[in-house]
């Protein structure tokens, strides 16, 4: 079967604001980055021009770069950048990623109908490797958070807590009306929760930087890139964070 293509053209000049769409272009069609921020550390070897973060963004030096595309994310990336790229005359897509099907068909928007690209197998490798994940048992609550001094932990409609309850976790406040809710530790240890998911980005929580606040608790050390990141990191994820979890007797 020939790979479906886009019908627009390929672009050649690609900027990413989303690391894990700079991982996306970069296993598909790495020619086509000629920047990315400084938090987008994979492919370790990638070399592009480095545009600042993906809050505080150098739009200067973007238009500069005189890119045809500009990948962003609603969620990674503030509003007023978008709006100053989009003035200095550049196209700029921007992806909504909330749950893991939500992510196979922004990755395909993204790479397909965006740079022009056939669609990846590591894109159909993603998809296969959780077709069929399913929890083995009873959900397991859980308090997630995601950064310390304040803690912020993840709520409602996060792409993050969806995973997490493919694999059997029960985000304990997905129902909370903030997607990144600040919460103090006492309500977080109050909270009925039977397991601490403690990712190592954004925040780089440790075994000797996180577990000791949750006296009692088991705590999963996970990889953040696995939990939180879109791309062809999901096509070993369900192994990764499973392997986790189980070490953590969940």
């Amino acid at each position: 079967m020939v790979p479906h293509r886009s019908s627009r053209p390929a672009v050649r000049r690609v900027v990413s604001l989303v690391p894990s769409l700079t991982e996306a272009v970069a296993a598909t069609e790495p020619g086509l980055l000629v920047g990315a921020t400084d938090w987008c550390d994979h492919p370790a070897d990638l070399g592009v021009v480095r545009i600042g973060g993906t809050k505080n963004p150098d739009t200067a030096r973007i238009a500069a770069l005189a890119p045809d595309l500009v990948l962003a994310n609603e969620e990674e990336n503030r509003a007023p950048d978008l709006g100053a790229l989009r003035a200095a005359g550049l196209d700029v897509l921007v992806t909504e990623v909330r749950t893991l099907p939500q992510a196979f068909t922004e990755l395909e928007r993204v790479l397909v109908r965006g740079c022009g690209l056939a669609r990846p197998a590591w894109l159909a490798d993603a998809e296969d490797a959780w077709r069929d994940v399913r929890a083995a048992g009873p959900a397991v609550p859980a308090v997630v958070p995601v950064w310390r001094r304040p803690w912020m932990v993840l709520g409602r409609d996060t792409f993050a807590g969806d995973l997490l309850a493919r694999l059997g976790v029960a985000n304990v406040h997905a129902g909370h009306p903030e997607r990144y809710p600040r919460i103090p530790l006492g309500e977080l240890n109050a909270c009925g929760a039977e397991l601490a998911v403690l990712p190592d980005e954004p925040y780089r929580f440790t075994r000797d930087d996180g577990p000791e606040s949750f006296p009692g608790l088991p705590c999963a050390l996970v990889s953040g890139r696995h939990l939180t990141w879109y791309g062809p990191s999901l096509t070993e994820a369900a192994g990764v964070l499973g392997a986790a979890l189980r070490a953590a007797g969940r």
